[in-house]
């Protein structure tokens, strides 16, 4: 909870922040424009890369393969192409690090935490069974 509220306080602060200075480097009205211009081509952007990632997605489903690495790169470019959305800075360059390919790899590859088992010990269920027929129970 706390680190939830740490980010609904800090980014704001840091996007206000950043907006000060831009604005006083650029102006107001081209830091407006520019907000806009980001979130319209990030997300034109988001879109192709979606789409690529469906195409690749059906190429390992027709292969009869799981195509979970497409399953988690198409909700990392939603997640992105919400970012874009969000007028700010910090959350446009995240959002454009999550867009792009290789540093999405990176990130995927960082964030996730995948441990090998040996599947082999995990496929069977040991246990104990009894057959029960009903006719032989039912003997008068």
């Amino acid at each position: 909870m706390n680190t939830l509220l740490l980010l609904l306080i800090g980014i704001p602060i840091v996007e206000i922040y950043l907006f000060i200075k831009v604005g006083s480097q650029i102006g107001a009205f081209n830091t407006i424009f520019l907000v806009f211009i980001t979130a319209f081509l990030g997300v034109i952007y988001a879109r192709y890369e979606g789409f690529n990632t469906l195409k690749s997605g059906m190429s390992q489903i027709v292969k009869n393969e799981l195509p979970v690495y497409e399953i988690i790169s198409g909700a990392a470019l939603a997640f992105a192409a919400l970012l874009l959305i969000l007028p700010g800075f910090a959350t446009d360059l995240l959002g454009l690090l999550i867009i792009f390919p290789p540093t999405r790899k990176l990130i995927l590859r960082k964030v996730s935490t995948k441990k090998r088992t040996n599947k082999t010990n995990q496929d069977f269920i040991n246990g104990e069974y009894e057959d029960i027929d009903d006719e032989n129970d039912r003997k008068l």
